[in-house]
């Protein structure tokens, strides 16, 4: 049985969703949490995370490491995208089962579905049609996890279930226009562009793809759940169940970062993915569903930038 005091890794716990995790497990009284910077283990080396194990022998692994980017890292970098997120994933699995880990937690991405999949998109639709080009590689990865822990499920009969969150935002999120998603690299432009006298706004596409998007919180709350829960199944969708158009985020964070000046569509760059709703109701009839709502975690995430933003110049979030 896992309890408040079980030996729980959490894997990539300075990122954005790991250390919402690490944030509501101690909220939660959770005192055993094990953590290692990149510097101290790099999870792509066999070895390193092998004598970790030997030395740590968690009883819980929750992997919320990877490699992560938007449109543009994914386009110039799928060697490394596809290579380093099999790493990650293949040590930690492999390593959490020698050592006889009980519950393991793989957190993935919604993109791990076919580009023109039906909507909302169920967990069955997996590996149905071809993926969505611009992460392709990513998800190639990002699916071999999820198979690698449904057969750890079936041939050993241990607790390995897989999370696969919808788009994610909130603190500690990527602004880095170069690398980072939709959602925080306009929150970037917006600031930037108001504080240089509401210049307009460039932005990708036409802004007709729809997209869903889950609080960073409501995630790490999810986690939890299937920590302290035994799920039936190793596949589930994490999300709200609701998606906007791109024009409309657009639109929504103009208006809370209070940016007047016009926005302009560059129609010569990709959309990628028409539409990505996820189906949450295996989740949800289980007990659990996403509580913040969009406008709601767009302000708390942008009052996060403004607190954050001059570190943010210096420092680029990985």
């Amino acid at each position: 049985m896992i309890n408040k005091v079980s030996k729980i890794y959490v894997a990539g716990h300075r990122g954005m969703v790991g250390s919402a995790i690490v944030n509501h497990l101690k909220s939660l009284g959770y005192e055993n949490i094990v953590t290692r910077r990149s510097g101290e283990l790099d999870l792509r080396n066999q070895l390193e995370v092998e004598y970790f194990f030997s030395q740590e022998k968690p009883k819980v692994v929750i992997d919320a490491a990877a490699r992560v980017g938007g449109i543009l890292a994914n386009r110039d970098y799928p060697y490394q995208f596809l290579i380093d997120n099999l790493k990650i994933q293949n040590n930690l699995i492999e390593f959490s089962l020698l050592n006889d880990c009980e519950k393991f937690i793989f957190l993935g991405s919604s993109c791990i579905y076919p580009k023109f999949s039906p909507q909302p998109i169920k967990e069955d639709y997996l590996l149905t049609s071809e993926l969505e080009a611009t992460n392709e590689a990513y998800a190639l990865a990002k699916i071999a996890g999820v198979k690698a822990c449904e057969y750890v499920r079936k041939q050993f009969g241990k607790d390995y279930s897989s999370l696969m969150p919808t788009n994610l935002y909130g603190p500690r999120d990527n602004f880095d226009l170069e690398t980072s998603h939709v959602l925080p690299a306009m929150i970037t432009k917006f600031y930037e562009a108001k504080q240089q006298g509401n210049q307009p706004v460039i932005l990708w596409g036409t802004g007709s793809p729809m997209r869903e998007f889950l609080h960073v919180d409501d995630l790490a709350a999810a986690v939890t759940f299937a920590l302290e829960n035994e799920l039936p199944d190793n596949l589930y969708n994490v999300g709200t169940g609701v998606d906007i158009t791109i024009k409309e985020l657009a639109l929504m964070i103009q208006q809370i970062v209070g940016h007047s000046g016009d926005i302009i569509w560059d129609d010569s760059k990709p959309d990628g993915t028409p539409r990505k709703l996820l189906d949450v109701s295996k989740m949800k009839t289980l007990g659990w569903e996403a509580k913040t709502s969009l406008k709601e975690g767009i302000i708390e995430t942008y009052e996060w930038y403004l607190e954050n933003s001059y570190n943010l110049k210096k420092v680029k979030i990985s």
